[in-house]
């Protein structure tokens, strides 16, 4: 973005004068004042730590201007500042007004898994023709969608955006605001089932993705499942399906995968193989849902086919690394959900090895009261005969060891850890793995399975 601060302070209909300052020039905006550039506007958001009280910091690392809740104590005088209502709210309004400016194609996505994976290939694939930009991170909340949005290009022609979900309304919220043309569901799973209570309401809180969506706009979603197949009925707008039945609009037929890669092809382009740098049949949904969205925008199948077989994943999707023993880790650490944690199970448990197979798994989190059932659910996607070791941490994840040592099959591959004994778990771990060994390590997030991936890398 490049704006003088009177076209910002008109947008967002600043309460102060700032003729004295009109013609600053800001060229990001940026909320946390550690990683802000030269020629920033500070957001000083107000939640556990007020973000007014880091100007000076903010200042320090280059901002230039900065809004300011009305009324807050401490507003300088010798520094930029735009009088705003609502710091967040100001840079919701900001957010809107500059999409308009620049005016891409916005496609929306959204999924209980997916949704960043999706994201990477339909940028991948519409980058070859048009300007892309896509989300970065995991900035795809109230926050995190309005950043984006300011950090695109005036040039950009597609902006991707994917959207996450906690409670009900929020979904809403960001497609109101962004007006999507095109809007995806990836899948229904479990993921924040604890606010929720069912998979139904999941699906009611993911279909509002759809509120926002243009007249002449497209909705793409996976036909197979039935919660959505049902809601669609409500959506007038342009429908395309993916999945693996023939009703779909995009089918899979042959699926092959290996370790690095997934080829497939498909019933409209049954001469055509696709091929995708990831493990997993699971991603095949993924990759349909992208070439739907190449399909509306007209992209040559060469093109996708091209697109999809190079493109770059956000990082610890899914991803092969090397241990300092010269083991293959599977690192897939973002995010867990039991659906994802099944699927990377099996495409795992088929990876050719010329060592042994061991899975990393922790907690799955924000499953509620639901948690000890669904954590015991993923025993019927582990095969012993497949996994030499499997590593359980944490303790939602403990009716999983409960489940599996109750089969003698499997008593002495299963190893529990509570989630106080993270250092033991790893020095055990390490001491067992051997060159030509396959680690996977899958848990959510907040599990910190990163810090058994930098042991692993390190030993």
């Amino acid at each position: 973005m490049k704006m003088q601060l009177a076209e910002i302070a008109n947008a967002v209909q600043a309460k102060n004068d700032i003729s004295q300052w009109a013609g600053t020039e800001i060229s990001s905006v940026a909320f946390d004042s550690r990683k802000l550039t030269s020629g920033a506007l500070f957001i000083p958001l107000v939640g556990a730590n007020d973000g007014h009280d880091y100007l000076a910091n903010a200042r320090e690392h280059g901002a230039v201007a900065t809004f300011w809740q009305s009324g807050h104590v401490g507003e300088p005088t010798d520094f930029p500042v735009l009088e705003v209502a609502d710091p967040l709210k100001a840079l919701q309004k900001l957010a809107q007004y500059y999409l308009v400016k620049v005016n891409p194609r916005v496609i929306a996505v959204t999924g209980s898994d997916g949704k960043t994976t999706t994201k990477d290939m339909i940028a991948a694939i519409l980058s070859q023709r048009f300007n892309v930009h896509k989300t970065q991170g995991n900035y795809n909340n109230e926050i995190g969608v309005p950043t984006t949005i300011l950090s695109m290009e005036t040039n950009t022609e597609i902006l991707v955006l994917e959207m996450g979900m906690d409670r009900p309304g929020q979904l809403d919220f960001l497609s109101q605001l962004v007006e999507p043309d095109i809007t995806l569901i990836t899948m229904i799973g479990e993921a924040h089932i604890e606010f929720f209570g069912t998979r139904d309401k999941i699906a009611d809180a993911k279909m509002e993705i759809t509120n926002g969506l243009k007249e002449d706009g497209y909705f793409i979603y996976n036909g197979d499942e039935p919660l959505l197949r049902q809601r669609a009925k409500s959506v007038s707008q342009n429908q395309l399906t993916f999945g693996n039945k023939k009703s779909d609009d995009l089918c899979a037929m042959t699926i092959e995968t290996t370790k690095d890669q997934t080829s497939f092809t498909l019933a409209t382009y049954p001469e055509m193989m696709f091929t995708i740098p990831l493990l997993g049949a699971y991603n095949v949904n993924n990759a349909m849902a992208a070439i739907s969205v190449g399909q509306i925008l007209r992209i040559k199948p060469e093109e996708m086919r091209t697109a999809l077989a190079h493109f770059s994943l956000t990082k610890n999707r899914t991803q092969w690394l090397t241990g300092a023993k010269g083991e293959s880790i599977l690192s897939d650490i973002y995010n867990a959900n039991p659906t994802a944690m099944k699927a990377v199970l099996t495409a795992f448990q088929e990876v050719p090895v010329t060592g042994r197979r061991i899975a990393v798994l922790g907690d799955m989190l924000e499953l509620g009261d639901q948690s000890a059932t669904l954590h015991r659910s993923v025993a019927t996607a582990i095969r012993p005969d497949k996994l030499t070791g499997i590593y359980l941490y944490g303790d939602e994840i403990k009716p999983l060891a409960d489940e599996l040592k109750r089969n003698p099959t499997y008593q002495e591959h299963v190893h529990y850890f509570k989630k106080t004994e993270k250092q033991l778990m790893i020095s055990e771990l390490v001491a067992q793995i051997h060159p030509d060994d396959a680690v996977l390590l899958k848990a959510s997030n907040g599990m910190h399975l990163d810090e058994v991936l930098k042991q692993l890398e390190l030993a």
